[in-house]
């Protein structure tokens, strides 16, 4: 590898290096304990310095230098792990630049041409190179030493690197720790005692950071039930957030398909760098933070002053933004934020060069003013190229000169109404589609009605009023600590519907697809899949008691919302509890709108909430009881098992408290959760449990803790709710409220963000994610227990056996996953097909598998053989073997009987396991497998002459390298040359009569062979073979013979050296150990 030439002063240099060749201008040297005479003292203390310090020019073990003959200073040009790549560089400089520096007559000039010729080839070499990072020098280095230590294959892309310590028991080992695409890697090398370590981010059940006495700051990571801990970390913060991001990152795309989505940044494994994740992480911070759909990413950030029209004072904060938004959010604790389209910007003025300031107007006779922004002309520029608007012509900076431009433009928008996008609603939907919330056509609100709740509604309208008039109503809108505290104490029935529009970011998403409901509704009409009838089923299961769906119009409605989903996001489909939560959104928004609310809580508020797994709902409910740790513990020392909380929460998050709660009082938490997120939901949860923390702690079961919780949600009730008693639920513990008072929602709410307010959402999320690795491999444990329960009972292998297998059997199949998305076996992978099919192998998977494992290495990687398995126990034949069917293989190989094991052989040449299968007969014997129970083995079909003689074949390769090798061999030609003379024997005796009817279908299967096998059949033998097929062969070219497995194994059994090596025990443990140090070597190699 061609380095950027470096100075380095020999003679203030220790004495590591050894000279291979020199000539005039060039030195090629070899570092000491390396290579020939590579041991000893030097070569500890070399190579502990290699690994401990950070030398660009001294790590490799090859390197040429670049000198003239009149300077004692030498330039490092070249490097290399092996002697052939440095030899290459070497014969190069020779017959490329030696001639030419005989031109050059000062040495000056001749350092300065193979400098630049050097970075040259460099440059070269980058513009097809793949390392991004920031010190392309330093890290072509790391990336060399990465391909030295761990033999990973070469499609592995290395991130980024870090110098730490790894603690091996209380001993810490100093080294680099290398994190690449799919795995996590150490090196150290101190004194002879080498640790190296590679662990799979798919491999994590957790990832945290920790500190103790002994380590003030560290990162934990657990891996199998093993612990390992890295610190001293220069940058510990950058370290572990890289190392969260890729271990998201692998699950997503290996486990958790279903929330994977192809980010352009990510959607290749072979491109990730450390500065696309980076910008990934801070695209998903921004979009999460301002509830914006998944295709937009953050583009750029500026820092600047908003003037707050209602404070009156310019607040400090961060302009964000993105392909179609321009986003505000304070930093100085106002708690101020505000999101506007760019498709409601109508114009961008920069009045004011000196204060670096430019006002945004935007529809809705609004106008935001933007002041010490630092790249002010480039940030209106990129708004103007974004919203479509030309750059107007130099303005005053007066104020009267603003004032008249955003003036005219409201006017513009005064005299054409039609211009002005509405908020909520803006396209026609068809006529089969309601436009009317359920709660407006079955309570219409009676303005006359004076009571005491109603003028309390009239109370909370108006206070709205006041904010939208002081703050802004619709997209542009700001958010403020004020409107969380209007929510908290409640919206009104008319503006719930708007609001959590706004809120949940489902306006923005019904603006910019204008017709795509309508369109879904047509196109999803009268389709009949899993889903339309599980939706149908629980159609009348939805708020049974509200009168809305009592009746054909919210039923109908209902329908079509939850049909439509499922027909726009097919890996959701549907799933129990969207039903209840597509109920509440109907009666207060209208159809169309209630769709988005619906596609703005599955797939951005509550990701992986509604899936086959509930993955979202697990973790959430992991975060749920770390903050039950953190913020009662008096609960925690009193019920060490918290996952009854689990359990009983599952509702809590799946439905938002709807089906706990009365429906007056759940479209309150429903507010706050369109406001805030998750984070009120678990609010409000601790502030139930904090409610309840008396009478949980003295229960004496789960049964009895459920009674109190049921018996405390029935008491709920929301006093300020104008609902009718004919909406409102009734209380299923009406005839027993001795135990609870009434509580009132608000106040529940209230006393929730009180006490737990100071919750923060960064810290929700990076719960969420460490938490998340945890419930992915809790899942995936119980996916094997269940797996290796089925398949222990029809094999002799062990539960660690088993364990260990499928341990293999899954890594190989991740192994061909790691570096595509388009792998075969990740496709086929199904988290919610039956257990024993979601983990399957191809072809080129089994054999690789299979070669490591089988105990007799007559198996290579790309020989017939291994194919003629494969279609032995692909018993479907869909082209896949599943951990079962791989299983019963290995267990006959391993622990058969002798008549077993040749048996499986005897198969592998049969037609079934080659060439063309006649279903009908195949299926005929299955059918008698079933009945018989057990094949026996005159149910085998005979074999034929070619068949028998790659029988023969595959049991010479069997032997081969075993001490009894000889014995083995002249066993075999004597068992061949005495079943070819029983042949003989037998068909002289037959030669008056026809032809024995059971070779027939030998001869028939013999016309027309497989084209495939016939090519992958090997073409030569052992020299016994050959022998033994002259000496049988003489008379029999012109007569077809066959045999049948009974005259094989009676034969066979004569010969003690035979049956004695096919009864050897194998030594299962150590086969799997030898597999696991294999496995990787081999994906490397290939």
């Amino acid at each position: 590898m061609w380095l950027k030439p470096d100075e380095i002063l020999l003679k203030n240099a220790f004495k590591l290096w050894v000279t291979e060749e020199d000539n005039k201008y060039f030195v090629l040297q070899r570092r000491r304990g390396y290579g020939e005479g590579g041991g000893g003292l030097t070569g500890l203390l070399v190579g502990t310095l290699d690994t401990v310090l950070d030398s660009t020019s001294k790590v490799a073990p090859y390197r040429i230098l670049h000198h003239t003959p009149d300077s004692q200073v030498y330039w490092s040009i070249a490097c290399g792990v092996t002697k052939e790549e440095i030899v290459q560089h070497w014969d190069w400089l020779q017959q490329t630049i030696m001639r030419t520096l005989s031109v050059f007559d000062s040495s000056e000039d001749i350092t300065s041409f193979v400098q630049g010729k050097i970075r040259g080839l460099i440059a070269e070499e980058g513009k097809t190179s793949l390392v991004l990072e920031e010190d392309p020098e330093k890290f072509r280095e790391a990336l060399l030493r990465f391909e030295k230590w761990f033999e990973l294959p070469p499609k592995e892309k290395l991130v980024t690197y870090y110098s730490c310590s790894y603690w091996k028991g209380k001993v810490p080992c100093q080294g680099w720790l290398y994190l690449s695409t799919n795995f996590m890697c150490f090196y150290s090398y101190l004194l002879g005692a080498e640790v190296k370590l590679i662990i799979s981010w798919d491999e994590i059940w957790r990832l945290e950071k920790t500190s103790n006495v002994i380590l003030t700051e560290s990162i934990h990571v657990l891996v199998h039930g093993e612990d390992h801990y890295f610190s001293m970390l220069m940058h510990l913060n950058e370290t572990f957030v890289i190392m969260e991001q890729l271990a998201d990152y692998s699950i997503k795309r290996l486990f958790d398909k279903e929330a994977f989505q192809r980010e352009p940044a990510l959607s290749d494994p072979l491109q990730i760098t450390k500065r696309g994740l980076e910008a990934h992480a801070k695209s998903e911070q921004f979009r999460t933070f301002f509830r914006l759909p998944k295709e937009e990413n953050l583009l750029e950030v500026h820092e600047s002053f908003l003037w707050v029209p209602f404070s009156h004072f310019n607040t400090l904060g961060k302009i964000c933004l993105s392909e179609s938004y321009l986003c505000f959010a304070s930093q100085d604790g106002s708690q101020c934020h505000v999101i506007i389209p760019m498709r409601e910007v109508i114009n961008v003025e920069k009045p004011d060069s000196g204060n670096r300031a430019l006002t945004v107007c935007v529809r809705g006779k609004r106008a935001l003013r933007f002041s010490e922004v630092r790249d002010y002309q480039r940030l209106a520029n990129s708004i103007r190229s974004r919203c479509g608007i030309s750059a107007s012509p130099q303005h005053s900076a007066s104020s009267q000169a603003i004032r008249g431009e955003c003036q005219s433009l409201i006017n513009h928008f005064d005299d054409n109404p039609e211009d002005v996008t509405l908020m909520v609603g803006q396209k026609d939907s068809s006529k089969a589609v309601s436009t009317e919330a359920l709660m407006t056509v079955f309570h219409p609100q009676d303005v006359e009605n004076l009571d005491p709740k109603m003028l309390k509604e009239k109370m909370k309208e108006q206070s709205w009023n006041i904010h939208f008039s002081e703050y802004g109503r619709g997209t542009s809108m700001f958010f403020t600590r004020k409107t969380r505290d209007l929510i908290v104490r409640g919206v009104p029935e008319a503006l719930r519907g708007e609001l959590w529009m706004l809120f949940s970011g489902a306006v923005n998403d019904m603006a910019t697809h204008p017709g795509y409901y309508s369109d879904l509704v047509e196109q999803s009409l009268g389709t009949s899949t899993l889903a339309t009838d599980e939706i149908e089923r629980d159609l009348h299961r939805s708020l049974p008691e509200h009168p809305a769906f009592q009746s054909d119009t919210g039923i109908s409605a209902l329908r079509r919302v939850l049909t439509a989903y499922a027909y726009r996001n097919p890996k959701i489909g549907y799933c129990q509890a969207m039903n209840i939560l597509t109920s509440v959104l109907l009666l207060y928004a209208k159809e169309e709108e209630a769709f988005w609310l619906l596609v703005a809580v599955c797939e951005r508020m509550l990701p992986d909430y509604f899936n086959r797994r509930i993955i979202g709902a697990l973790v959430d409910q992991a975060v749920f009881e770390d903050l039950i740790r953190e913020h009662l513990p008096q609960l925690v020392e009193n019920m060490t098992d918290l996952s009854f909380f689990s359990s009983v929460s599952l509702s809590w998050f799946l439905t938002l408290f709807i089906s706990v709660l009365p429906i007056e009082s759940a479209v309150n938490v429903v507010d706050c959760f369109f406001y805030d997120g998750i984070k009120a939901i678990l609010q409000l949860g601790l502030a139930v449990l904090d409610y309840n923390m008396g009478a949980l702690i003295s229960c004496h079961d789960d049964a009895e803790a459920v009674t109190i919780l049921n018996k405390f949600f029935d008491s709920v009730t929301n006093k300020d709710s104008p609902l009718p008693s004919t909406v409102q639920q009734a209380s299923v513990g009406s005839n027993d409220k001795t135990s609870h008072l009434n509580v009132d929602i608000s106040e529940l709410i209230r006393e929730a963000y009180e006490k737990y307010g100071n919750i923060r959402s960064e810290e929700i999320e990076s719960s969420r994610k460490r938490n998340k690795l945890h419930v992915i491999q809790t899942l995936e444990d119980t996916t094997k227990q269940n797996v290796i329960r089925v398949v222990t009972q029809e094999v002799r292998f062990s539960a660690s056996h088993l364990d260990g297998l499928y341990n293999l059997f899954k890594r190989q199949h991740f192994l061909c996953c790691y570096w595509t998305m388009k792998s075969p076996a990740l496709l086929h992978h199904d988290p919610s097909l039956a257990y024993l099919e979601q983990y399957q192998l191809g072809f080129q998977q089994f054999s690789v598998l299979f070669s490591l494992l089988e105990p007799w290495a007559f198996c290579n990687v790309k020989s017939a053989v291994s194919l003629w398995v494969f279609r032995l126990i692909d018993e479907n034949q869909d082209g896949l073997v599943n951990f079962k069917e791989f299983c019963y293989a290995l267990d006959t190989l391993y622990s058969g009987s002798f008549t077993n094991k040749l048996k499986f052989l005897f198969k592998l040449h049969l037609p079934p396991g080659r060439g063309k299968v006649d279903l009908q007969a195949y299926l005929k014997q299955w059918q008698n497998e079933i009945l018989k129970k057990e094949e026996t083995i005159k149910d085998l079909p005979r074999i034929n002459q070619t068949q028998f003689i790659q029988f023969s074949k595959t049991l010479y390769n069997i032997f081969h390298g075993d001490p009894e090798e000889e014995s083995l061999y002249r066993a075999v030609a004597h068992v061949t040359s005495l079943l070819l003379r029983m042949e003989e024997v037998g068909r002289r005796l037959q030669e008056p009569s026809s032809p024995s009817e059971s070779t027939k279908p030998a001869a028939a299967d013999e016309e027309e062979p497989s084209t495939e096998e016939t090519a992958t059949t090997p073409e030569s033998s052992d020299t016994s073979s050959s022998r033994n097929s002259q000496d049988a062969g003489t008379d029999l070219t012109e007569i077809e013979w066959s045999f049948s497995f009974e005259q094989v194994l009676a034969s066979l059994l004569n010969e003690p050296t035979v049956v004695r090596f096919f009864e050897r025990p194998v030594d299962v443990q150590t086969k799997l150990g030898q597999a696991r140090v294999s496995q990787l070597k081999l994906k490397a190699n290939q």
